[in-house]
Protein backbone atom coordinates (compact mmCIF):
# COMPACT_ATOMS: atom_id res chain seq x y z
CA UNK A 1 0.00 0.00 0.00
CA UNK A 2 0.98 3.56 -0.39
CA UNK A 3 2.31 5.68 3.07
CA UNK A 4 -0.67 7.65 3.51
CA UNK A 5 1.34 10.95 3.84
CA UNK A 6 1.62 10.83 -0.03
CA UNK A 7 -2.02 10.55 -0.28
CA UNK A 8 -3.30 14.33 -0.29
CA UNK A 9 -5.61 13.81 -3.49
CA UNK A 10 -9.47 12.92 -3.88
CA UNK A 11 -11.40 12.57 -6.93
CA UNK A 12 -14.65 14.46 -7.75
CA UNK A 13 -17.03 11.83 -9.14
CA UNK A 14 -19.13 12.70 -11.93
CA UNK A 15 -22.28 10.56 -12.97
CA UNK A 16 -21.57 8.46 -16.04
CA UNK A 17 -24.99 9.33 -17.39
CA UNK A 18 -24.46 13.01 -17.79
CA UNK A 19 -24.56 14.61 -21.17
CA UNK A 20 -21.73 16.20 -22.55
CA UNK A 21 -23.35 19.37 -22.27
CA UNK A 22 -24.22 18.95 -18.09
CA UNK A 23 -20.49 17.60 -17.76
CA UNK A 24 -18.87 20.90 -19.30
CA UNK A 25 -21.42 23.59 -17.72
CA UNK A 26 -20.32 21.74 -14.58
CA UNK A 27 -16.72 21.53 -14.75
CA UNK A 28 -16.92 25.08 -15.86
CA UNK A 29 -19.19 26.68 -13.14
CA UNK A 30 -16.57 24.35 -10.96
CA UNK A 31 -13.76 26.58 -12.48
CA UNK A 32 -15.13 29.82 -11.72
CA UNK A 33 -15.67 28.46 -8.46
CA UNK A 34 -12.11 27.25 -8.03
CA UNK A 35 -10.46 30.36 -9.75
CA UNK A 36 -10.83 32.39 -6.61
CA UNK A 37 -8.44 29.48 -4.84
CA UNK A 38 -4.63 29.12 -4.08
CA UNK A 39 -3.07 26.39 -5.21
CA UNK A 40 -2.36 24.63 -2.36
CA UNK A 41 1.46 24.15 -0.58
CA UNK A 42 2.85 20.32 0.00
CA UNK A 43 3.77 20.50 3.50
CA UNK A 44 7.24 18.73 5.12
CA UNK A 45 8.91 16.86 2.14
CA UNK A 46 8.58 18.35 -1.12
CA UNK A 47 6.72 15.43 -3.33
CA UNK A 48 6.31 17.01 -6.93
CA UNK A 49 2.68 15.13 -8.13
CA UNK A 50 1.60 14.60 -11.91
CA UNK A 51 -1.14 12.82 -13.13
CA UNK A 52 -0.98 10.25 -16.47
CA UNK A 53 -4.68 9.74 -17.71
CA UNK A 54 -2.91 6.42 -19.44
CA UNK A 55 -1.50 4.77 -16.59
CA UNK A 56 1.53 2.97 -16.73
CA UNK A 57 2.56 -0.63 -17.75
CA UNK A 58 5.72 -1.20 -16.81
CA UNK A 59 8.36 -0.12 -15.11
CA UNK A 60 11.12 -2.38 -16.90
CA UNK A 61 12.70 0.06 -19.69
CA UNK A 62 12.64 -2.34 -22.03
CA UNK A 63 9.51 -2.27 -22.63
CA UNK A 64 9.57 1.81 -22.45
CA UNK A 65 7.21 1.94 -26.13
CA UNK A 66 5.15 4.89 -24.90
CA UNK A 67 5.33 8.17 -23.41
CA UNK A 68 3.79 7.02 -19.63
CA UNK A 69 6.60 4.21 -19.42
CA UNK A 70 9.12 6.67 -20.38
CA UNK A 71 8.20 9.46 -18.26
CA UNK A 72 8.46 6.78 -14.97
CA UNK A 73 11.91 5.11 -16.67
CA UNK A 74 13.84 8.19 -17.62
CA UNK A 75 13.24 9.19 -13.19
CA UNK A 76 14.53 5.52 -12.13
CA UNK A 77 17.20 4.23 -14.77
CA UNK A 78 20.20 6.24 -17.07
CA UNK A 79 21.51 6.21 -20.12
CA UNK A 80 25.09 6.50 -21.76
CA UNK A 81 24.13 9.81 -23.13
CA UNK A 82 21.31 11.78 -23.57
CA UNK A 83 20.01 15.07 -25.29
CA UNK A 84 20.28 18.60 -23.99
CA UNK A 85 17.60 21.11 -24.40
CA UNK A 86 18.81 21.78 -27.90
CA UNK A 87 18.84 18.41 -28.59
CA UNK A 88 22.44 17.73 -28.77
CA UNK A 89 24.16 14.71 -27.26
CA UNK A 90 25.91 14.61 -24.22
CA UNK A 91 27.30 12.73 -22.01
CA UNK A 92 25.20 11.17 -19.06
CA UNK A 93 26.94 7.87 -17.11
CA UNK A 94 29.56 8.25 -19.35
CA UNK A 95 32.04 11.30 -19.22
CA UNK A 96 32.89 11.03 -22.66
CA UNK A 97 33.00 8.94 -25.90
CA UNK A 98 35.33 8.32 -28.81
CA UNK A 99 34.23 7.33 -32.52
CA UNK A 100 36.92 5.36 -34.77
CA UNK A 101 37.91 6.56 -38.52
CA UNK A 102 35.69 4.09 -40.09
CA UNK A 103 32.49 4.85 -37.98
CA UNK A 104 32.25 1.99 -37.12
CA UNK A 105 33.51 1.60 -33.09
CA UNK A 106 32.19 3.57 -30.46
CA UNK A 107 34.41 3.68 -27.11
CA UNK A 108 32.46 5.09 -23.98
CA UNK A 109 34.30 5.86 -20.52
CA UNK A 110 31.60 5.35 -17.96
CA UNK A 111 31.69 7.92 -14.82
CA UNK A 112 33.64 6.29 -11.93
CA UNK A 113 30.63 7.85 -9.33
CA UNK A 114 27.62 6.01 -10.59
CA UNK A 115 25.65 3.39 -8.38
CA UNK A 116 22.95 1.28 -8.78
CA UNK A 117 20.22 1.78 -6.66
CA UNK A 118 19.76 0.35 -2.61
CA UNK A 119 17.50 -2.98 -3.25
CA UNK A 120 17.70 -6.76 -2.01
CA UNK A 121 18.67 -7.80 -5.12
CA UNK A 122 22.58 -7.32 -4.21
CA UNK A 123 24.34 -8.23 -1.49
CA UNK A 124 23.31 -6.76 2.09
CA UNK A 125 21.14 -4.85 0.19
CA UNK A 126 23.49 -2.07 -1.00
CA UNK A 127 23.76 -0.71 -4.63
CA UNK A 128 26.65 -1.70 -6.39
CA UNK A 129 28.95 0.22 -8.89
CA UNK A 130 27.85 0.71 -12.38
CA UNK A 131 30.64 -1.56 -14.73
CA UNK A 132 30.53 -1.86 -18.22
CA UNK A 133 29.60 -5.26 -18.24
CA UNK A 134 26.37 -3.96 -17.03
CA UNK A 135 25.88 -1.97 -20.40
CA UNK A 136 27.13 -5.18 -22.90
CA UNK A 137 24.20 -6.89 -20.37
CA UNK A 138 21.30 -4.51 -20.68
CA UNK A 139 22.00 -4.50 -24.60
CA UNK A 140 21.57 -7.98 -25.02
CA UNK A 141 19.11 -8.34 -23.25
CA UNK A 142 17.27 -6.01 -25.15
CA UNK A 143 18.01 -7.67 -28.35
CA UNK A 144 17.35 -11.36 -26.84
CA UNK A 145 14.25 -12.33 -28.58
CA UNK A 146 13.30 -13.93 -25.36
CA UNK A 147 13.18 -11.00 -23.41
CA UNK A 148 10.92 -10.05 -26.32
CA UNK A 149 11.47 -5.91 -25.90
CA UNK A 150 8.98 -3.68 -28.46
CA UNK A 151 12.67 -1.87 -28.55
CA UNK A 152 14.84 -4.80 -30.33
CA UNK A 153 14.38 -3.15 -33.35
CA UNK A 154 16.50 -0.02 -32.06
CA UNK A 155 19.74 -2.62 -32.49
CA UNK A 156 18.84 -5.47 -35.11
CA UNK A 157 20.19 -4.89 -38.54
CA UNK A 158 23.09 -2.85 -36.76
CA UNK A 159 24.99 -4.73 -34.20
CA UNK A 160 26.12 -8.13 -33.99
CA UNK A 161 24.40 -9.05 -30.34
CA UNK A 162 27.42 -11.38 -29.75
CA UNK A 163 30.57 -9.53 -30.88
CA UNK A 164 28.83 -5.84 -31.15
CA UNK A 165 29.11 -4.93 -26.97
CA UNK A 166 32.20 -5.27 -25.35
CA UNK A 167 33.40 -4.31 -22.15
CA UNK A 168 37.05 -3.69 -22.17
CA UNK A 169 37.22 -2.81 -18.63
CA UNK A 170 35.23 -2.27 -16.01
CA UNK A 171 34.60 1.45 -16.96
CA UNK A 172 35.58 1.06 -20.55
CA UNK A 173 32.78 0.02 -22.74
CA UNK A 174 32.25 -0.90 -26.86
CA UNK A 175 30.02 -1.14 -29.29
CA UNK A 176 30.88 -1.38 -32.65
CA UNK A 177 28.33 -1.35 -35.52
CA UNK A 178 28.02 -3.69 -38.55
CA UNK A 179 28.11 -0.83 -40.94
CA UNK A 180 28.07 3.45 -39.99
CA UNK A 181 25.01 4.86 -38.70
CA UNK A 182 25.45 8.35 -37.52
CA UNK A 183 21.95 8.44 -35.18
CA UNK A 184 23.56 5.29 -33.36
CA UNK A 185 24.37 8.15 -30.37
CA UNK A 186 20.72 9.12 -30.55
CA UNK A 187 19.57 5.85 -30.63
CA UNK A 188 21.91 4.85 -27.51
CA UNK A 189 19.78 7.54 -25.45
CA UNK A 190 16.54 6.01 -26.06
CA UNK A 191 14.88 4.73 -22.62
CA UNK A 192 14.97 1.38 -24.19
CA UNK A 193 19.05 1.57 -23.52
CA UNK A 194 18.65 2.24 -19.72
CA UNK A 195 21.27 0.40 -18.03
CA UNK A 196 20.12 -2.26 -15.61
CA UNK A 197 21.58 -4.75 -13.42
CA UNK A 198 21.84 -8.55 -14.05
CA UNK A 199 20.55 -9.20 -10.52
CA UNK A 200 18.03 -7.76 -10.47
CA UNK A 201 16.13 -8.83 -13.16
CA UNK A 202 17.32 -12.35 -11.86
CA UNK A 203 16.21 -11.97 -8.55
CA UNK A 204 12.66 -10.55 -9.60
CA UNK A 205 12.34 -12.39 -13.35
CA UNK A 206 8.69 -11.10 -15.00
CA UNK A 207 8.26 -8.99 -11.79
CA UNK A 208 10.91 -6.75 -12.75
CA UNK A 209 8.71 -4.70 -14.54
CA UNK A 210 6.99 -3.71 -10.96
CA UNK A 211 10.68 -3.68 -8.86
CA UNK A 212 12.83 -1.11 -11.19
CA UNK A 213 16.85 -0.64 -9.93
CA UNK A 214 18.64 1.38 -11.84
CA UNK A 215 21.06 4.63 -11.50
CA UNK A 216 18.54 7.40 -12.08
CA UNK A 217 17.72 10.80 -9.74
CA UNK A 218 14.75 8.62 -8.05
CA UNK A 219 14.39 5.23 -6.81
CA UNK A 220 11.64 2.97 -6.96
CA UNK A 221 8.91 3.16 -3.61
CA UNK A 222 5.68 1.92 -3.88
CA UNK A 223 3.54 1.27 -7.13
CA UNK A 224 -0.48 0.70 -6.39
CA UNK A 225 -1.41 -0.32 -9.71
CA UNK A 226 -4.03 1.77 -11.35
CA UNK A 227 -3.37 4.28 -8.29
CA UNK A 228 -0.53 5.89 -8.02
CA UNK A 229 3.41 5.19 -8.28
CA UNK A 230 5.86 6.67 -5.51
CA UNK A 231 9.46 7.19 -6.31
CA UNK A 232 11.86 8.83 -3.42
CA UNK A 233 14.66 10.71 -3.92
CA UNK A 234 18.37 8.47 -4.70
CA UNK A 235 20.11 9.26 -2.23
CA UNK A 236 23.66 8.26 -3.79
CA UNK A 237 23.17 10.23 -7.29
CA UNK A 238 25.58 11.48 -9.10
CA UNK A 239 25.07 14.80 -10.43
CA UNK A 240 25.71 17.77 -8.85
CA UNK A 241 24.49 21.35 -9.79
CA UNK A 242 26.69 24.35 -10.85
CA UNK A 243 27.05 25.30 -7.16
CA UNK A 244 27.99 21.72 -6.41
CA UNK A 245 24.69 20.96 -4.67
CA UNK A 246 23.34 17.11 -5.03
CA UNK A 247 20.93 16.59 -7.31
CA UNK A 248 17.35 16.21 -7.75
CA UNK A 249 16.09 18.58 -5.61
CA UNK A 250 12.90 16.94 -4.79
CA UNK A 251 12.08 14.49 -1.82
CA UNK A 252 9.57 12.23 -4.02
CA UNK A 253 7.49 12.26 -7.39
CA UNK A 254 4.34 11.17 -7.12
CA UNK A 255 2.47 9.17 -10.36
CA UNK A 256 -1.21 9.59 -10.33
CA UNK A 257 -3.38 7.62 -12.76
CA UNK A 258 -6.57 9.23 -13.18
CA UNK A 259 -8.30 8.81 -16.60
CA UNK A 260 -10.10 12.26 -16.88
CA UNK A 261 -8.47 15.03 -18.36
CA UNK A 262 -10.81 16.93 -17.08
CA UNK A 263 -10.69 15.99 -13.38
CA UNK A 264 -7.22 16.22 -13.79
CA UNK A 265 -7.52 19.99 -14.44
CA UNK A 266 -9.99 20.03 -11.52
CA UNK A 267 -7.33 19.05 -8.96
CA UNK A 268 -4.52 21.03 -10.77
CA UNK A 269 -6.67 24.09 -9.67
CA UNK A 270 -7.13 22.95 -6.53
CA UNK A 271 -3.50 22.70 -5.64
CA UNK A 272 -3.15 19.29 -5.74
CA UNK A 273 -0.87 18.58 -8.85
CA UNK A 274 2.46 20.60 -9.53
CA UNK A 275 2.23 19.87 -13.80
CA UNK A 276 -0.20 19.29 -16.62
CA UNK A 277 0.73 17.72 -19.44
CA UNK A 278 -1.51 19.26 -22.39
CA UNK A 279 -4.95 20.67 -21.75
CA UNK A 280 -8.60 19.22 -21.48
CA UNK A 281 -10.56 20.13 -24.81
CA UNK A 282 -13.33 21.21 -22.99
CA UNK A 283 -11.25 23.76 -21.14
CA UNK A 284 -9.15 24.94 -23.75
CA UNK A 285 -11.23 28.36 -25.20
CA UNK A 286 -11.58 29.23 -21.46
CA UNK A 287 -8.01 28.89 -20.54
CA UNK A 288 -6.15 30.07 -23.77
CA UNK A 289 -6.27 32.57 -26.24
CA UNK A 290 -6.79 31.88 -29.74
CA UNK A 291 -3.08 32.92 -29.90
CA UNK A 292 -1.96 30.08 -27.14
CA UNK A 293 -1.47 32.48 -24.62
CA UNK A 294 -2.92 32.14 -21.11
CA UNK A 295 -5.99 34.59 -20.32
CA UNK A 296 -5.54 37.45 -17.98
CA UNK A 297 -8.07 36.11 -15.45
CA UNK A 298 -5.14 32.77 -14.99
CA UNK A 299 -2.17 35.22 -14.79
CA UNK A 300 -0.77 34.15 -11.19
CA UNK A 301 -2.57 31.41 -10.53
CA UNK A 302 -0.70 28.95 -13.15
CA UNK A 303 1.90 29.11 -15.37
CA UNK A 304 2.19 28.12 -19.44
CA UNK A 305 5.04 26.36 -20.37
CA UNK A 306 5.46 25.96 -23.99
CA UNK A 307 8.21 24.46 -26.23
CA UNK A 308 8.67 22.57 -29.50
CA UNK A 309 7.66 18.62 -29.52
CA UNK A 310 9.39 16.52 -32.04
CA UNK A 311 5.84 15.22 -33.91
CA UNK A 312 4.44 16.29 -37.06
CA UNK A 313 0.93 15.89 -37.75
CA UNK A 314 0.37 14.57 -41.18
CA UNK A 315 -2.07 13.04 -44.07
CA UNK A 316 -0.62 10.20 -45.62
CA UNK A 317 -0.67 9.00 -49.29
CA UNK A 318 -0.23 5.22 -50.15
CA UNK A 319 1.43 5.81 -53.39
CA UNK A 320 2.25 1.99 -54.71
CA UNK A 321 1.26 1.74 -57.87
CA UNK A 322 1.34 -1.78 -57.48
CA UNK A 323 -1.98 -1.94 -55.36
CA UNK A 324 -5.18 -1.74 -57.10
CA UNK A 325 -6.46 0.40 -54.52
CA UNK A 326 -3.89 3.09 -55.52
CA UNK A 327 -4.32 3.18 -59.47
CA UNK A 328 -8.29 3.31 -59.03
CA UNK A 329 -7.54 6.41 -56.44
CA UNK A 330 -7.25 9.83 -58.03
CA UNK A 331 -4.56 10.38 -55.13
CA UNK A 332 -1.98 8.26 -57.53
CA UNK A 333 -1.46 11.65 -59.29
CA UNK A 334 1.20 13.61 -58.07
CA UNK A 335 -1.01 17.28 -59.04
CA UNK A 336 -3.75 15.86 -57.08
CA UNK A 337 -1.50 15.66 -53.81
CA UNK A 338 -0.49 18.69 -54.24
CA UNK A 339 -3.68 20.34 -54.59
CA UNK A 340 -4.65 18.90 -51.59
CA UNK A 341 -1.16 20.46 -49.75
CA UNK A 342 -2.23 24.03 -51.58
CA UNK A 343 -6.35 23.50 -50.91
CA UNK A 344 -6.40 24.21 -46.84
CA UNK A 345 -4.97 27.11 -44.70
CA UNK A 346 -2.77 25.42 -42.11
CA UNK A 347 -2.69 29.03 -40.02
CA UNK A 348 -6.29 29.15 -39.79
CA UNK A 349 -6.80 25.69 -38.46
CA UNK A 350 -3.86 26.57 -35.79
CA UNK A 351 -5.60 29.51 -34.82
CA UNK A 352 -8.96 28.04 -34.51
CA UNK A 353 -9.00 24.87 -33.56
CA UNK A 354 -5.77 24.00 -31.57
CA UNK A 355 -5.63 27.80 -29.99
CA UNK A 356 -2.29 27.88 -31.53
CA UNK A 357 -0.67 25.51 -29.89
CA UNK A 358 1.61 23.98 -32.69
CA UNK A 359 2.84 25.92 -35.81
CA UNK A 360 1.73 25.41 -38.89
CA UNK A 361 3.64 22.69 -40.91
CA UNK A 362 4.87 25.27 -44.02
CA UNK A 363 8.26 23.67 -44.23
CA UNK A 364 8.83 19.76 -44.87
CA UNK A 365 8.32 16.46 -43.17
CA UNK A 366 11.10 17.15 -40.39
CA UNK A 367 9.28 19.25 -37.91
CA UNK A 368 11.37 22.31 -36.01
CA UNK A 369 12.95 21.56 -33.01
CA UNK A 370 15.73 19.77 -34.73
CA UNK A 371 19.36 21.29 -35.36
CA UNK A 372 18.90 20.53 -39.23
CA UNK A 373 15.41 22.20 -39.25
CA UNK A 374 15.78 25.22 -41.45
CA UNK A 375 12.57 26.90 -43.19
CA UNK A 376 14.47 29.21 -45.23
CA UNK A 377 16.30 26.00 -46.83
CA UNK A 378 12.94 24.16 -47.12
CA UNK A 379 10.33 25.54 -48.43
CA UNK A 380 6.81 23.52 -48.13
CA UNK A 381 3.25 24.27 -48.78
CA UNK A 382 1.36 27.36 -48.53
CA UNK A 383 -2.70 27.61 -48.92
CA UNK A 384 -2.83 28.62 -52.46
CA UNK A 385 -6.32 27.88 -53.58
CA UNK A 386 -5.92 29.20 -57.20
CA UNK A 387 -2.40 27.03 -57.16
CA UNK A 388 -4.54 24.28 -56.25
CA UNK A 389 -7.24 24.96 -58.86
CA UNK A 390 -4.62 25.06 -61.71
CA UNK A 391 -3.26 21.75 -60.41
CA UNK A 392 -6.43 20.40 -60.62
CA UNK A 393 -7.10 21.20 -64.05
CA UNK A 394 -3.56 20.02 -65.33
CA UNK A 395 -4.77 16.67 -63.66
CA UNK A 396 -7.93 16.43 -65.89
CA UNK A 397 -9.95 17.67 -63.33
CA UNK A 398 -10.93 21.26 -64.16
CA UNK A 399 -13.15 22.46 -60.97
CA UNK A 400 -13.19 18.81 -59.55
CA UNK A 401 -15.89 17.82 -62.44
CA UNK A 402 -15.22 14.00 -62.81
CA UNK A 403 -13.48 13.67 -59.81
CA UNK A 404 -14.27 10.76 -57.77
CA UNK A 405 -14.71 11.03 -53.73
CA UNK A 406 -11.63 10.60 -51.68
CA UNK A 407 -11.87 8.81 -48.67
CA UNK A 408 -9.70 9.79 -45.64
CA UNK A 409 -9.33 7.36 -42.93
CA UNK A 410 -8.66 9.49 -39.15
CA UNK A 411 -9.47 8.55 -35.75
CA UNK A 412 -12.01 10.37 -32.97
CA UNK A 413 -9.57 12.30 -31.84
CA UNK A 414 -8.61 14.08 -34.95
CA UNK A 415 -12.44 14.23 -36.63
CA UNK A 416 -12.56 18.18 -36.39
CA UNK A 417 -9.25 18.68 -38.32
CA UNK A 418 -10.19 16.29 -40.74
CA UNK A 419 -13.52 17.48 -41.56
CA UNK A 420 -11.65 21.17 -41.32
CA UNK A 421 -9.69 20.30 -44.24
CA UNK A 422 -12.14 18.32 -46.13
CA UNK A 423 -14.01 21.25 -45.94
CA UNK A 424 -11.75 23.58 -47.13
CA UNK A 425 -11.12 21.39 -49.87
CA UNK A 426 -14.58 21.15 -51.01
CA UNK A 427 -14.32 24.76 -51.84
CA UNK A 428 -11.67 23.90 -54.64
CA UNK A 429 -13.57 20.94 -56.22
CA UNK A 430 -12.06 18.09 -54.16
CA UNK A 431 -14.50 16.18 -52.21
CA UNK A 432 -13.39 14.21 -49.19
CA UNK A 433 -15.49 11.83 -47.41
CA UNK A 434 -13.67 11.57 -44.01
CA UNK A 435 -14.20 8.49 -42.35
CA UNK A 436 -14.20 7.95 -38.66
CA UNK A 437 -12.57 4.41 -37.20
CA UNK A 438 -10.83 3.01 -34.60
CA UNK A 439 -6.72 3.86 -33.50
CA UNK A 440 -6.12 0.04 -33.48
CA UNK A 441 -8.22 0.01 -37.31
CA UNK A 442 -6.35 2.87 -38.22
CA UNK A 443 -2.79 1.10 -37.29
CA UNK A 444 -4.10 -2.12 -39.16
CA UNK A 445 -5.08 -0.43 -42.12
CA UNK A 446 -2.16 1.38 -42.86
CA UNK A 447 0.50 -1.32 -41.53
CA UNK A 448 -0.70 -3.63 -44.26
CA UNK A 449 -1.02 -0.95 -46.93
CA UNK A 450 -4.84 -1.26 -47.00
CA UNK A 451 -5.39 3.01 -46.23
CA UNK A 452 -5.27 5.01 -49.47
CA UNK A 453 -5.39 8.39 -47.76
CA UNK A 454 -4.96 8.63 -44.25
CA UNK A 455 -4.59 10.54 -41.03
CA UNK A 456 -1.00 9.74 -39.32
CA UNK A 457 1.46 10.97 -36.44
CA UNK A 458 5.20 10.88 -36.42
CA UNK A 459 6.91 11.45 -33.31
CA UNK A 460 11.01 11.23 -33.17
CA UNK A 461 12.36 7.99 -31.63
CA UNK A 462 15.23 9.94 -31.49
CA UNK A 463 16.47 13.58 -31.42
CA UNK A 464 17.57 13.14 -35.54
CA UNK A 465 16.01 13.89 -38.63
CA UNK A 466 16.62 10.47 -39.68
CA UNK A 467 14.08 9.80 -37.20
CA UNK A 468 11.91 11.51 -39.92
CA UNK A 469 13.22 10.67 -42.98
CA UNK A 470 13.27 6.91 -42.47
CA UNK A 471 9.60 7.26 -43.13
CA UNK A 472 10.27 7.30 -46.88
CA UNK A 473 13.49 5.26 -47.46
CA UNK A 474 11.77 2.47 -50.11
CA UNK A 475 13.79 -0.59 -48.66
CA UNK A 476 11.74 0.15 -45.20
CA UNK A 477 8.50 -2.02 -44.90
CA UNK A 478 5.58 -0.42 -43.14
CA UNK A 479 5.95 0.53 -40.44
CA UNK A 480 8.03 2.85 -40.51
CA UNK A 481 7.29 3.47 -44.35
CA UNK A 482 3.23 3.91 -44.69
CA UNK A 483 3.08 5.46 -47.74
CA UNK A 484 5.58 2.95 -50.02
CA UNK A 485 7.02 5.77 -51.12
CA UNK A 486 9.73 4.07 -52.96
CA UNK A 487 12.45 7.09 -54.74
CA UNK A 488 16.28 5.77 -56.23
CA UNK A 489 17.33 9.26 -55.97
CA UNK A 490 16.22 9.96 -52.43
CA UNK A 491 17.51 6.15 -51.29
CA UNK A 492 20.81 7.04 -52.17
CA UNK A 493 20.84 10.43 -50.53
CA UNK A 494 19.72 8.35 -47.47
CA UNK A 495 22.37 6.08 -47.33
CA UNK A 496 24.71 9.05 -47.82
CA UNK A 497 23.66 10.55 -44.98
CA UNK A 498 24.05 7.35 -42.74
CA UNK A 499 27.54 7.32 -43.69
CA UNK A 500 28.20 10.99 -43.35
CA UNK A 501 29.86 12.25 -39.96
CA UNK A 502 30.49 16.16 -40.77
CA UNK A 503 27.18 17.33 -39.28
CA UNK A 504 26.87 20.23 -41.64
CA UNK A 505 27.39 18.05 -44.31
CA UNK A 506 24.68 15.69 -43.03
CA UNK A 507 22.10 18.20 -42.28
CA UNK A 508 22.48 19.95 -46.09
CA UNK A 509 22.00 16.10 -47.54
CA UNK A 510 18.63 15.77 -44.73
CA UNK A 511 17.22 19.40 -46.17
CA UNK A 512 17.90 17.89 -49.72
CA UNK A 513 16.03 15.21 -48.78
CA UNK A 514 13.40 16.85 -47.54
CA UNK A 515 12.62 18.88 -50.53
CA UNK A 516 12.05 16.01 -52.77
CA UNK A 517 9.17 14.66 -50.61
CA UNK A 518 7.42 18.39 -50.44
CA UNK A 519 8.14 17.95 -54.46
CA UNK A 520 6.52 14.48 -54.72
CA UNK A 521 4.25 15.02 -51.94
CA UNK A 522 3.40 11.55 -50.96
CA UNK A 523 2.25 13.13 -47.19
CA UNK A 524 0.48 16.53 -46.33
CA UNK A 525 2.23 17.37 -43.26
CA UNK A 526 -0.41 19.62 -41.26
CA UNK A 527 1.34 21.05 -38.27
CA UNK A 528 4.76 20.66 -36.17
CA UNK A 529 3.69 19.73 -32.55
CA UNK A 530 4.20 21.89 -29.29
CA UNK A 531 4.44 20.43 -25.95
CA UNK A 532 2.20 22.63 -23.32
CA UNK A 533 2.75 22.32 -19.74
CA UNK A 534 0.98 23.72 -16.67
CA UNK A 535 2.60 24.54 -13.90
CA UNK A 536 2.00 25.62 -10.16
CA UNK A 537 3.30 29.02 -9.79
CA UNK A 538 6.07 27.59 -7.30
CA UNK A 539 7.48 25.25 -9.79
CA UNK A 540 10.82 26.36 -10.77
CA UNK A 541 13.56 24.42 -13.00
CA UNK A 542 11.81 22.20 -14.86
CA UNK A 543 14.12 21.74 -17.80
CA UNK A 544 11.95 21.13 -21.64
CA UNK A 545 13.11 19.05 -24.46
CA UNK A 546 11.98 18.21 -27.78
CA UNK A 547 11.37 14.59 -26.81
CA UNK A 548 8.48 16.06 -23.89
CA UNK A 549 10.16 14.10 -21.38
CA UNK A 550 9.20 14.89 -17.93
CA UNK A 551 12.68 15.98 -16.39
CA UNK A 552 12.85 16.54 -12.51
CA UNK A 553 16.42 16.27 -12.13
CA UNK A 554 16.39 20.19 -11.82
CA UNK A 555 12.94 20.78 -10.73
CA UNK A 556 12.32 22.68 -7.53
CA UNK A 557 9.16 23.54 -5.18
Amino acid sequence: MIDNKYKRFYVWQIPAAFSAAAVSLFLLLSLLYLGACQPGQSVGKKVFRVNRDDGIASLDPAFARNQSVMWAVHQLYGTLVEPDSQMVIRPWLASRWEESADHLTYTFYLRPDVYFHDDEAFPGGKGRKLTAGDVVYSFRRLMDPATASPGAWVFNGKVDPDNGFKALSDSVFQLTLLEPFHPILGILSMQYCSIVPHEAVEKYGKDFRRHPVGTGPFRFHDWDEGQALILHRNPHYFEKDARGRQLPYLDAVKFSFLDSKATEFLLFRQGQLDFMNDIDASFKDEVLTKTGQLKKEWNGKMVLDKSPFLNVEYLGFLVDSSKTAVEQSPTRLKNIRLAINHGFDRVKLMTYLRNSIGTPANSGFVPRGLPSFDPDKVKGYTYNPALARQLLQEAGYPEGKGLPLIRLLTIPMYADLANYIANQLQEIGLRIQVEVVQKSLLLEQTAKSAAVFFRGTWIADYPDAESYLAFFYGKNPAPPNYTRYQNPVYDRLYEKALRETDDSLRYALYREMDRIIVEDAPVVPVFYDEAIHFLQPNVKGLRNNGLNLLELRWAEL
